[in-house]
């Protein structure tokens, strides 16, 4: 019998050490499933990903979404936690950021001083205004210009759409959570990341042609929503002080 040279055989030793470890992720030995232990998202065709992402979104009753969005010619920064019956958080545009509160129909604003003293309210009434909830009037202009930044159902339809043929980008890691990417005319269409692990939620947005990122969490996870106590609630009326 032919002896086998220590050399080769510390070296087969080696080999299998490292294809070991490549199970676990440490190197590249191995040809391991990238969707092993998911969802199974990952092994569907881009179109049925991006079919089974969108039902999921307009089943949950609720989301937080943050990050930015170019519109009409101006960006908006947003913070909202939103819900199938209202939604609360923060819009910053040009410079001026207020607070946003809907309950069912009834719609809140709540800004700082230099944000109504902008227009003809005078210094002494917007520093009253200053910290409180100014209820919008249905009526007025700005409450069909607010209130789409707390409709939750208004808000993904209009931002989870990808332009062009879609496909797949491989797979990518959101917040510690694994995804697949799908895109549209190969990123300049938009790009979507979708979790991997449990309900196939959408975790991150890229719009198409620069118009913003944006970051979905918090999906189906309950939080409270109430109108403000009287005392901290300002009526205007039929009308807003001009802003």
């Amino acid at each position: 019998m032919t002896a086998i040279p220590q050399g080769r055989i510390r070296r087969a030793a080696l080999v299998s050490v490292l294809c070991a470890l490549a199970v676990t992720g440490v190197t590249g030995c191995s040809s391991e499933d990238p969707d092993a232990g998911t969802n199974g998202v990952g092994k569907l065709s881009a179109e049925e990903i991006q079919r089974k992402t969108l039902a999921a979104a307009q089943s949950a009753d609720s989301v937080r979404l943050s990050g930015n969005v170019r519109a009409s010619g101006s960006t908006y920064k947003l913070d909202m936690r939103l819900k199938t019956d209202g939604g609360i958080g923060s819009v910053t545009a040009e410079g001026a950021t207020f607070k946003l509160l809907r309950v069912d129909e009834q719609l809140f604003l709540m800004a700082d001083a230099d944000f109504w003293s902008d227009g003809d309210t005078d210094a002494s009434a917007a520093a009253k205004l200053k910290g409180k909830y100014v209820k919008v009037p249905e009526q007025d202009p700005s409450y069909k210009k607010f209130i789409g930044f707390t409709d939750m159902d208004v808000l993904l339809d209009g931002l989870l759409t990808l332009h062009g043929k879609v496909e797949t980008d491989g797979h990518h890691e959101q917040s510690g959570i694994r995804t697949i990417r799908i895109t549209g005319d190969k990123g300049s269409g938009g790009t979507l990341d979708v979790s991997l692990e449990g309900t196939p939620y959408p975790l991150r947005l890229v719009r198409g042609g620069g118009a913003g990122t944006l970051a979905f969490s918090a999906w189906g996870e309950n939080f409270a929503l109430k109108e403000p106590k009287k005392g901290e609630t300002v009526d205007y009326g039929k009308q807003l002080p001009a802003s």
